[in-house]
C-alpha cells in the first residue's frame, strides 16, 4: 500500500481526473508518487486574472482621489467595434 496520502477534497476537478487516470493506468502506488511529483512541478498561480489586475491598478487611484465612484452592483465592461462599452450591471 502507498504511504503517500492525497487529500482529494482540495483538488480541482481536472486534478482529480488526472489522478484517477493515473490510478487506472499504472496503479495506486505509482500513481500517487507520479501525481505528487507532477503537482509540485505545477506553477502556483494565485488565480488573479492579469487583465482584471490591470483594470484595478488603473482605476484604484481614481477611486482613492474621489473622482470615480463605483456603485454597488458595479459595471459590465464589453468590447465593441473598436471601443469599450461600459454599462451598469443588471441585478
Amino acid at each position: 500500500m502507498s504511504d503517500i496520502q492525497i487529500d482529494e477534497s482540495n483538488l480541482t476537478k481536472g486534478q482529480r481526473r488526472k489522478l484517477n487516470a493515473l490510478r487506472n493506468s499504472v496503479g495506486d502506488e505509482i500513481a500517487a508518487r507520479a501525481f505528487t511529483e507532477w503537482l509540485s512541478s505545477q506553477s502556483t498561480k494565485d488565480g488573479v486574472d492579469a487583465n482584471a489586475a490591470l483594470i484595478v491598478d488603473t482605476l484604484w487611484p481614481l477611486v482613492q482621489q474621489g473622482t470615480l465612484a463605483i456603485p454597488r452592483g458595479g459595471y459590465l465592461l464589453r468590447r465593441g467595434r473598436g471601443r469599450i462599452i461600459v454599462e451598469p450591471a443588471k441585478r
